[in-house]
């Protein structure tokens, strides 16, 4: 594993610098953005602030995801590279077993992969909009996994103590990270036992099994759902995802919305009504539900359907053009209820892709 640091010609403190004067330049530009201009990752652009704004935080994490109710109403942020998922609400109903955790209130829904938590940080940042407090945590590559910012009403008190109690005694303006491994390619079709995929596909119990599917049988995603058949899986159109929300919204039918970053899957349980398109962004802006989508981005949508105990159940997902997972799309349902009808009703308005 090869290790990086911040470019070796140059001091931590000018990697600051420079970040200090792309603001100035472009006050409007991201983190993440920026971190891209500065050649940089965006981990190792907030540990150049350490001391200023930013306060480096040790683990265990698991630990501190359980103290998290004691900040009150947050808003979490989830991403990848082309889809931000935002939702305001308390952290509660939380459960950590191992590297696996789960939080599983009504507004903040989350599945966590702790293995993937690598480096977090209290930042307190002075914007156009005032003193904006957050924790932010990483992977190994540098990575934004989970960000986790204050709002009017969450409890800053108990934010400094949740600071003070995980600072790390480390406050050097450096942090190393990995270079980020490309994905596995997937395997050649020819090597794919297409009828054990499909009877195992077939005899599926649970959703969350389907992963397990995949893993055992040596398949990828975006593979087994050309080679399953189509009345399991079969593409439509790339503008599906937007169509979706947007026959949602004039429906009030209710959704599910996952997002992965390589740390946590974030979901949205619920109805969506204010959408705007800005550029190539398609946003969801309501109160508490905030999605931002790259819709120039999506290379591929699927309807891919799974047999449960409670019957089929039908995703809608989307894929780039280097066929890693953007969002994926549900009718809202509770464990032991059959699909919704207007939810298949919704997906067979879809345009198939021959």
């Amino acid at each position: 594993m090869t290790e990086l640091a911040i470019k070796k010609d140059e001091a931590p403190m000018s990697l600051a610098d420079r970040w200090n004067k792309l603001k100035k330049d472009v006050p409007s530009l991201r983190a993440r953005d920026a971190a891209e201009t500065l050649e940089v990752s965006e981990a190792q652009l907030v540990a150049a602030r350490c001391g200023e704004d930013v306060k480096r935080l040790a683990g265990p994490w698991g630990s501190l995801i359980e103290e998290l109710p004691s900040l009150g109403p947050v808003m979490a942020l989830t991403r990848n590279d082309t889809v931000v998922h935002e939702k305001t609400g308390v952290f509660g109903n939380i459960s950590i077993h191992g590297a696996m955790g789960l939080v599983l209130n009504d507004d903040i829904d989350l599945r966590i992969l702790l293995n993937n938590w690598a480096s977090g940080y209290a930042l307190e940042e002075v914007t156009a909009h005032g003193l904006r407090k957050s924790l932010q945590f990483f992977d190994t590559s540098g990575t934004a996994v989970h960000k986790i910012y204050l709002v009017e009403n969450s409890d800053h008190e108990a934010y400094r103590t949740l600071v003070q109690k995980y600072l790390d005694s480390d406050q050097s303006r450096v942090q190393m990270v990995t270079v980020p491994s490309a994905p596995a390619p997937d395997a050649d079709d020819s090597e794919i036992d297409t009828d054990l995929l499909r009877k195992q596909w077939l005899a599926l119990r649970d959703v969350h099994d389907f992963m397990v599917l995949l893993k055992k049988l040596n398949v990828g995603r975006l593979q087994a759902m050309r080679l399953i058949g189509e009345d399991m899986a079969y593409q439509v159109t790339s503008d599906s995802f937007q169509n979706g929300l947007e026959i949602a919204a004039e429906t009030g039918l209710p959704i599910m919305i996952f997002v992965g970053s390589p740390g946590v899957i974030q979901i949205h349980s619920g109805t969506v009504q204010t959408l705007k398109q800005v550029g190539p962004w398609f946003n969801v802006l309501d109160e508490g539900f905030n999605l931002h989508l790259r819709t120039d981005q999506i290379a591929s949508a699927w309807v891919v359907r799974k047999p449960t105990k409670d019957g089929i159940i039908t995703s809608l997902e989307i894929f780039d053009s280097e066929n890693q997972q953007m969002a994926l799309m549900f009718g809202v349902r509770k464990e032991g209820e059959r699909e919704r009808a207007d939810w298949r009703a919704l997906i067979e308005t879809f345009d198939w892709v021959k």
